[in-house]
């Protein structure tokens, strides 16, 4: 059988082995690397599984080796040979196909390559804006090309083990309707409609409650969602999801059924056997111990109340914020010896950027503490504080003073910041860690009104019901996250399956019964209709790439990402339409600034 350009491929170029030696076989790749050394030229046949070496002789050869001088590197070419062993010289262990090569017999040229407008290389100086525009030349590169791989992988691990637990892949609907709740809609209008707008899911929450409702109860979706928000490393304005909603299971029941999805994707893709159960902790925990809901576990330096201990103290900074009903947290860094008073001064800059005003320090010593805070305590405070911290000498105690929620929040990011500046995070350990028991509701600034924490289908802890009116802060969400070496990788709850209690939340919430009929109506009927109890949760399948491929960004493991300002450098989308096709929507572009 003849296939390309007289050529059929038998073989991939990084499945080549010792047992192939004496076979006659067919490659197809892009060239590598072009080498003539004393009469043999050699060629790195590169394919997606990987390289191998092909060697043209032109005295067993002559005319395959004749054709080598119009080849140039990303050439894609054809070769038929004969493969054997390298001479023992010439062998690379560090190599998968190292031992062996192809000794040309034909050769093809299937298209040329232009000049590149830069290097394939792991170590080569590229921008990112150049790597983008040219992306499917960067995916070229071996690491990348990997983490793609790598993803379909977790995938095909992911849809095996759902399949086996018994969950159905469901298709939901992209072009939804618009139910601003959360972060900003892509808007898509309608044609046939004008002056109406589709948007594009943020996730398929209110679908997936409806199939629950219609009787498949095991729902599972490998699927695209899209949300206009602020950009960052671990964050794409088009992202997937592993969508996932169950009737009929418990919360502790979808935690398990999550762990094992978890367990498995780790096993099958990166050969980790990730312990179980996951260690769990809740929300008011997470937050004393670590300061965020999504704490690092792989080391200990938790933070340390110990407002109690400073508020009669003769610092200032310390007894005012208590008496301000603040708090005085700290953390123990054990036996720093790189950590110089340099370092201790910068901690200040970086804190600020969590609102907090400062940094104060102490180092234990053999004759006590030294650093600015020993003359404002007593012996017997700095005791106590050493206990409670654990301290010994060497040690430095980290201390920040203010609002809880500041507090909180800057040392919980001051903790990890000292752990990687210090090497104190274990490599190549992975601590899972659910987090539940979050509040139902918080208060936004910004909105000046209670709002979701999650989402509003969320349901309230049982016993926690009664307080949606006298005490709505203080509602306990059947809610819960898995957090993965800091990194928030799943979240779900267990959802109001009853419609007087959802119009309930949708009331502490602000949506009135008109909002609630607009925005939710087909929800709300559909909850009348024998809804049975039901919860799910979905995980960020981008970030979880992420995490086991030890990549440094979301881009690193998505074939096409989006730029930090939500650009295609590649396609140079978005960019500006026809204005017949506005027209057709009834669409008039206005820039800023104009009336």
């Amino acid at each position: 059988m003849k296939g390309i350009s007289g050529f059929y491929r038998t073989k991939y170029c990084g499945d080549v082995t010792k047992h192939d030696c004496g076979k006659e076989v067919t490659l197809m790749g892009w060239v590598q690397r072009r080498r003539d050394l004393g009469g043999l030229t050699f060629i790195d046949l590169r394919d997606r599984t990987g390289i191998c070496q092909v060697v043209f002789n032109p005295e067993i050869h002559p005319q395959a080796h004749a054709s080598t001088h119009k080849i140039k590197a990303e050439y894609c070419i054809a070769v038929e040979g004969e493969i054997r062993l390298r001479p023992k010289d010439m062998r690379n262990p560090g190599m998968r196909t190292g031992s062996v090569e192809l000794l040309a017999q034909r050769v093809s040229i299937l298209n040329e390559a232009m000049t590149l407008p830069f290097v394939i290389s792991e170590t080569a100086d590229v921008s990112d804006a150049l790597r983008l525009k040219y992306r499917y030349l960067d995916l070229r590169r071996p690491s990348l090309k990997e983490n793609i791989i790598l993803r379909h992988r977790a995938a095909r691990s992911v849809r095996q083990y759902l399949d086996k637990q018994g969950f159905i892949d469901i298709e939901t609907p992209i072009l939804t309707k618009s139910t601003p709740e959360g972060a900003r809609d892509y808007l898509v209008p309608s044609r046939v409609s004008p002056g109406q707008f589709y948007a594009l899911p943020q996730s398929p929450q209110l679908f997936k409650q409806l199939l629950m409702i219609a009787g498949f109860d095991r729902y599972y979706q490998i699927v695209k969602c899209f949300r206009d928000e602020d950009l960052r490393a671990d964050r794409q304005p088009e992202f997937t999801q592993i969508d996932i909603e169950a009737s009929f299971l418990s919360q502790a029941q979808i935690m398990d059924i999550s762990e094992g999805l978890i367990a498995t994707m780790f096993k099958d893709t990166i050969g980790v056997e990730l312990p179980r159960p996951f260690f769990k902790m809740t929300y008011n925990d997470a937050i004393r111990d670590y300061g965020v809901d999504n704490p690092d576990t792989r080391f200990s330096m938790k933070l340390h109340d110990i407002s109690d201990l400073v508020a009669e103290s003769d610092l200032e900074v310390f007894s005012s914020v208590v008496g301000r009903g603040g708090l005085v947290k700290a953390i123990n860094v054990k036996g720093p010896d790189n950590l110089k008073r340099k370092d201790l001064d910068s901690l200040a800059s970086f804190i600020s950027n969590y609102g907090a005003k400062g940094v104060i320090w102490a180092r234990a010593t053999e004759k006590g503490w030294q650093g600015s805070i020993a003359k404002f305590l007593t012996h017997n405070q700095i005791s106590k504080i050493e206990e409670r911290l654990g301290m010994e000498v060497g040690d430095i105690a980290l201390f920040v003073a203010d609002k809880k929620d500041v507090v909180n929040a800057s040392l919980g990011a001051l903790r990890v910041h000292i752990a990687n500046k210090l090497s104190l995070v274990p490599k190549d350990t992975y601590s899972p860690v659910w987090i539940s028991e979050f509040p139902l509701l918080e208060w936004s600034e910004e909105e000046q009104r209670l709002v979701s924490t999650h989402h509003p289908f969320t349901a309230p802890v049982e016993e926690d019901i009664s307080l949606l009116v006298s005490a709505p802060s203080k509602i306990r969400a059947q809610a819960y996250d898995l957090v993965i070496n800091g990194q928030e990788v799943g979240g779900g709850s267990i959802r109001i399956h009853n419609k007087s209690l959802q119009q309930q939340v949708f009331k502490v919430i602000g949506i009135g019964e008109e909002e609630a009929k607009f925005k939710f109506g087909f929800l709300l009927e559909a909850l009348e209709y024998g809804a049975p109890p039901h919860g799910g949760i979905a995980f960020g399948f981008d970030r979880l790439v992420m995490l086991i491929a030890k990549a440094a960004s979301l881009r690193d493991v998505i074939a096409f990402p989006k730029t930090q300002k939500a650009f295609c450098t590649l396609t140079q989308a978005p960019s500006p339409v026809d204005e017949t096709q506005l027209a057709e929507l009834g669409i008039k572009v206005i820039k800023k600034g104009e009336d």
